[in-house]
């Protein structure tokens, strides 16, 4: 074949690959300026609980929509400034945006800067698309060049400012002006308007509501800027950086504000924001109405009080699943959502503490050991590679001697449970915690078996789980399945059933938990919700976090309690009075039907000496003696 012949073959596949590259962006083109022609119509998403009864509407007709016409010229200014300089002058695409970013970021040596204008934001905004790849930056960019040929500035900007979103549920200009400072649009100061600007490039970051110090810190960026293209004049930029940003305290009063949020962000990521808002999606959760609403109100209660002792910056979180399946049937992310909507049950990573415990036992039972096994409660020392000793001591700072490894696990002994994680091994207790989806990085140091490692109350949960369900891991999870509004199946979710253990372990270590919850009932006076329950307290390090997890046959719930700033709640301070009654009053409001989890058969109950493991005989006393499972 000659050359003139590879040319010729080469410029047709180059010619037709740029072809077809050029008709895919066309058709896709088209496609987003038809959606955004109708972005004001459409058919609402309605979100369902596990009764089939309407929780939330997600829609458009919920903004506020603002003509661009109405607005004074320090709001439009302030978006203009704050997100794209040049907006009025370039052509969808600032090429002088792309060069100035490229330089600043060169010199920073790192992503600095972007150079997405908002014509390309909008593009995004539609398409619901927030993944970082190359090819949708070359389809927004190509987008945006056409939807400038058929839309003015104007028009562009308005579609923009009525669809961003502010944080907190709010999209639109209209809706977060009348949330921020019960306000029309129009009646925005020049500082009020840079403020809301601010929030755009990072509603998480920079929202009033819970980071004020930082929207400020934000806003006066965008005043700076303003003045700097002549918008405001020096004066104006003096006075606006004095003013207070005097938010309105009105709180939403409504149940599971953190769930529909949640829902909100999942389906916005899976389906896009067009879809979630326009296109009559149903989503079936799993959440109970009734029992979210009773959890609600103890938790709420609750916190309140102990924010009176411990300070304004404790929170918690509470989940609760179906053993066997995982489904969310209540979802606590907070006491207030209006304050802060960050999601503590889902996005909080908390120290586990002694919750962990009890997978360094059951790993240890597949080594072979056994409950009636016992180790010397003592004083311990173990040399550490940088030459110091690590000296680890019990909650009470007490020492029993010699106990089985039953007792140990009942009394949440931390020497024991140390000394039981070097004879199995850290490998198959790794093995285990990743086997129960604990992500975080788990270093086989001594320390791993007393729950240094961080997870979230859904892990946490998530875990704790596979005690009550036979030795089988469940993904929590809250959206059961999606239809359009024809009920055509778009999604449904499959349970995956996961074996982390045998039965038989689960079903011993499931046991001693239900001893250990039979020490709590004592220490908090009560003798109702007896032996059909597993438990177990968790004291991170420093008692930064307290951790309660609680199962019953129809439940497992996992209730954490700490500063935000993560800061200890004090020593003598223990989750027995902190996040145990939140779960203890919220099961007796419940009432369930009395049931008891299945053991499998071929195990059979003794009782042992809590101290030597020696069986119990007949004619002997019963003091001292515990029952477990073999």
């Amino acid at each position: 074949m000659n050359i003139k012949n590879i040319f010729f073959i080469t410029s047709i596949v180059i010619v037709s690959f740029g072809c077809g590259a050029l008709s895919f962006l066309l058709h896709s083109a088209s496609y987003d300026l038809v959606q955004l022609e109708s972005c004001t119509k459409g058919t609402p998403s309605i979100v369902y609980d596990d009764d089939d009864n309407q929780m939330a509407i997600f829609c458009m007709q919920q903004h506020i929509l603002v003509a661009l016409a109405d607005l004074p010229k320090h709001v439009i200014y302030a978006f203009v400034a704050a997100e794209d300089w040049d907006f009025f002058s370039h052509c969808g695409v600032s090429f002088k945006g792309i060069i100035r970013s490229f330089f600043i970021n060169i010199a920073h040596g790192k992503i600095k800067q972007g150079a997405s204008t908002i014509t390309q934001q909008l593009i995004k905004l539609q398409r619901g698309d927030l993944r970082k790849r190359f090819v949708r930056k070359i389809k927004e960019q190509f987008c945006a060049l056409i939807l400038e040929r058929h839309y003015s500035k104007e028009q562009i900007l308005q579609m923009y400012i009525n669809n961003v979103y502010f944080g907190s549920g709010l999209y639109g200009l209209g809706a977060a002006s009348k949330r921020f400072w019960d306000k029309k649009p129009d009646q925005l100061t020049i500082a009020q308007s840079a403020l809301l600007a601010g929030i755009v490039r990072s509603p998480g970051n920079f929202s009033p509501l819970f980071f004020p110090l930082c929207a400020v810190q934000r806003r006066n960026i965008i005043l700076k800027q303003m003045q700097k293209l002549g918008c405001i004049t020096e004066q104006e930029f003096i006075s606006a950086v004095q003013e207070p940003i005097k938010i309105d305290p009105v709180h939403i009063k409504q149940t599971g504000l953190h769930i529909k949020e949640y829902i909100r962000r999942v389906i916005e990521q899976r389906f896009g924001a067009q879809q979630l808002y326009h296109g009559g999606l149903r989503i079936y959760t799993t959440i109970n109405t009734a029992m979210q609403q009773q959890a609600e109100k103890i938790f709420i209660d609750k916190i309140i009080q102990l924010k009176n002792e411990f300070g304004p910056t404790l929170d918690g979180a509470l989940l609760s699943v179906k053993p066997k399946t995982g489904a969310i049937k209540i979802l606590i992310g907070g006491t207030d959502f209006c304050i802060s909507q960050f999601n503590r049950a889902m996005q909080a990573r908390r120290q586990m503490g002694s919750i962990f415990k009890p997978l360094v036992y059951a790993a240890a039972l597949q080594q072979g050991m056994s409950f009636a096994d016992t180790e010397v409660d003592e004083p311990f020392f173990l040399p550490q590679a940088d030459g110091s000793i690590w000296q680890p001591n019990n909650y009470d700072k007490q020492f029993q001697g010699k106990m089985t490894l039953a007792s140990a696990l009942t009394h949440s002994n931390n020497i024991i449970t140390i000394k039981t994680f070097l004879k199995t091994g850290s490998q198959p207790v790794i093995n285990l915690a990743k086997k129960c989806h604990i992500t975080s990085n788990l270093h086989p140091y001594p320390s791993l078996s007393l729950g240094c490692v961080d997870g979230t109350l859904e892990q946490a949960v998530g875990m704790f789980n596979v005690f009550a369900n036979n030795g089988e891991y469940v993904q929590p999870f809250i959206i059961n399945r999606v239809t359009d509004c024809f009920e055509t199946i778009l999604y449904t979710h499959t349970v995956k059933n996961e074996l982390v253990m045998e039965a038989k372990i689960a079903h011993q270590v499931a046991k001693i938990l239900s001893l250990g919850f039979a020490r709590i009932r004592e220490k908090f006076g009560t003798r109702i919700l007896a032996n059909h329950v597993i438990s177990k307290t968790g004291t991170a390090n420093d008692c930064r976090t307290h951790w309660f997890m609680g199962a019953i046959p129809q439940l497992t719930t996992g209730i954490y309690i700490g500063h935000d700033d993560n800061r200890s709640l004090g020593e003598d301070i223990f989750p027995v009075k902190t996040a145990f009654p939140i779960w203890y009053y919220f099961h007796k409001k419940l009432n369930l039907e009395y049931q008891e989890f299945f053991v499998d058969p071929t195990l059979k109950l003794v009782k042992i000496h809590e101290k030597t493991g020696k069986k119990w005989r007949f004619g002997r006393s019963r003091k001292s003696h515990i029952p477990i499972l073999v």
